[in-house]
């Protein structure tokens, strides 16, 4: 009887040193390999890029089975290019490049529209009678860079009346011609150059959103090339639902980590100017306006796309025959993904 216990309990013994072998194999078998993207933005690290930094710091990439490498763009890169080269997997484009893409047979499309609205904007001294879009055309000088005289002024032109060649002057990045002439106008981020104005000239400035009188673009794309939809849609689709994710979570959470990570890529980048592009995305529905009220942030509509498409016709960018659906997709978005991560 006694032998009969002691075979029973040294099979026990074997079986449960079996089994915990077992778990122990399980348990140090690595995690299923996360899959490595890469996203180009379109200028030096700044809080219009947040969202995607944020979802980098939060883990949310990283939930959604990504490792994601932020590209930063600036004066001297070419994350376009990359994007074509296959060197970057997405890319920060807009509308105006992803149809100029499709005029030269280039297969880059819009996935995903992070900004409803193009920040876009007309800067203007306070107290000299400018107080509708359309006064603009009073000012005496507007600087503004070749491809805004090219695409938003034509429009001006053909949509208002008053506004004229002899306004235009080249923009050069400075605010200084614009401070020192006050019957003049300067283009801008409504996120970025009134900050600095305000600073340097100790006055609010008047701004006019080109996007809320008529120039409806959207911008801060999530553009990535026809290959990689036709062999990585689930990454596509993870990319997009993540880059959402992530931009909830830095409007409306805890966005500490990813400032800090945007200051570490652009250390000329201040708190103060991160809050204040912040403060403007939020008060002019630049992340939330429109579809995204109920379809969520990234949101694209073939008639909101149509609709700016159609303005460039109008100024003769394009011809009306133009394929411009080849531009764009919208059945990456629209389907409320993270709205419940908005407080």
């Amino acid at each position: 009887m006694q032998k009969t216990i002691q075979k029973a309990l040294a099979a026990a013994a074997v079986a449960a040193g079996t089994l915990v072998s077992t778990l122990a194999g399980t348990w140090a078998t690595p995690a299923l390999a996360l899959d490595e993207v890469s996203y180009g933005t379109n200028w030096l690290a700044q809080a219009e890029h947040g969202g995607f930094y944020q979802a980098v710091v939060d883990g949310t990439y990283e939930k959604y089975g990504l490792k994601v490498k932020i590209v930063q763009g600036g004066p001297n890169a070419a994350n376009e290019a990359l994007l074509l080269a296959g060197k970057v997997d997405f890319y920060m484009g807009f509308p105006l490049q992803e149809l100029s893409a499709v005029k030269q047979g280039i297969p880059m499309v819009d996935v995903a529209a992070m900004f409803q609205k193009d920040p876009q904007v007309l800067i203007a001294h306070p107290d000299q009678g400018i107080d509708t879009f359309a006064d603009l055309a009073k000012l005496d000088t507007i600087f503004m860079g070749k491809d805004g005289y090219t695409t938003y002024f034509e429009w001006m032109k053909k949509n208002f009346k008053g506004f004229k060649d002899e306004q235009y002057k080249p923009y050069t990045f400075s605010s200084a011609p614009f401070l020192a002439n006050k019957k003049s106008a300067q283009q801008g981020y409504i996120t970025s150059e009134p900050y600095e104005i305000e600073k340097q000239g100790g006055f609010k400035p008047k701004l006019f959103l080109l996007a809320d009188n008529g120039y409806s673009s959207y911008s801060t794309m999530i553009t990535t090339t026809q290959t990689m939809i036709d062999k990585k849609p689930d990454v596509v689709q993870r990319f997009v639902d993540a880059s959402i994710e992530g931009w909830y979570n830095y409007l409306y959470g805890d966005n500490k980590a990813a400032n800090a990570l945007i200051k570490k890529d652009n250390p000329e980048m201040t708190d103060a100017q991160i809050a204040f592009s912040i403060d403007k995305m939020k008060e002019y529905g630049i992340v939330e306006s429109g579809a995204t009220t109920d379809k969520g942030i990234g949101c694209m509509t073939d008639e909101r796309y149509k609709g700016f498409f159609d303005t460039l016709v109008q100024i003769g960018l394009f011809d009306a025959k133009l394929d411009y659906k080849k531009a764009y997709t919208t059945k990456f978005v629209c389907k409320g993904v993270g709205m419940n991560l908005k407080k």
